[in-house]
């Protein structure tokens, strides 16, 4: 009999070590590192821009201003896929939040991008460093849909062109959107678009269905730069965390 309360209490041990091996795996598997991306136009170093720590020309670095010094991203020249490693040199400069970066001239040249209108792509990939997120407004409207999709970011279409000579650019259309979001819901998209009408002066936010189960939020298009980072200005009030552009195709 005793060998038997004995079996018990060993097999209760067991079982409720295996239920917390499990609850720690869960733990591990579903969490999530945050990681920062964004899609847009940079600002190409000049000994000229005032205010702004120096970035040699020959360098492999940016400036940033969510991202911590030293991490290590991936910038990439949607036109014609080439990329290559950077280090963030600094994120204390200040510059326009038009732009997600200050990149030397050696990455718009080694990545071939157009100097007038130089898009890229960064994507952090140090796990030591972390996306510093930006505290953005939450409207009520938005915590009565259940299930919403989060937000994730407000994105420019592509204003990008691709330079193989900083003189001769190949000319395309220019036409870009601000993509402010994707929704599950339909009616979340439609709260965001009155949002966007009453606490701004845009008036060209649009919903663009995706699939029946994602709705995109998107302001333009624009075909002139000037008219693109003054809407993307007025936008920026609303304190989203992460601005991107996108190229109308």
């Amino acid at each position: 009999m005793n060998y038997k309360i004995l079996l018990i209490f060993l097999l209760s041990i067991f079982l409720i070590s295996c239920e917390q091996n499990l609850k720690e795996l869960n733990k591990s598997k579903f969490k999530v590192e945050k990681k920062y991306k964004n899609i847009g136009f940079a600002l190409i170093y000049e000994n000229d821009i005032k205010k702004i720590k120096k970035i040699d020309d020959r360098s492999l670095l940016i400036h940033h201003k969510y991202l911590k010094r030293n991490s290590t991203v991936k910038i990439t020249n949607p036109k014609n896929g080439k990329s290559l490693l950077a280090k963030v040199l600094s994120n204390r400069q200040e510059f326009s939040d038009f732009y997600n970066s200050i990149i030397s001239k050696r990455i718009a040249e080694d990545l071939e991008l157009d100097f007038k209108e130089p898009y890229l792509e960064i994507v952090l990939i140090s796990k030591d460093s972390t996306f510093i997120a930006k505290k953005s407004k939450t409207f009520e409207e938005e915590k009565k849909v259940a299930e919403k999709a989060p937000i994730d970011g407000i994105q420019i279409n592509d204003l990008n062109k691709k330079l193989t000579n900083k003189d001769k650019a190949i000319k395309e259309n220019f036409s870009y959107s601000i993509k402010i979001a994707d929704f599950y819901y339909r009616d979340t998209a439609k709260i965001m678009v009155s949002r966007i009408k009453s606490e701004t002066s845009l008036k060209n936010a649009v919903i663009k269905k995706l699939s029946e189960t994602n709705y995109r939020v998107l302001i333009g298009p624009f075909d002139d730069i000037k008219s693109l980072k003054e809407s993307f200005e007025k936008i920026k009030s609303l304190n989203f965390e992460n601005l991107e552009i996108l190229k109308n195709v």
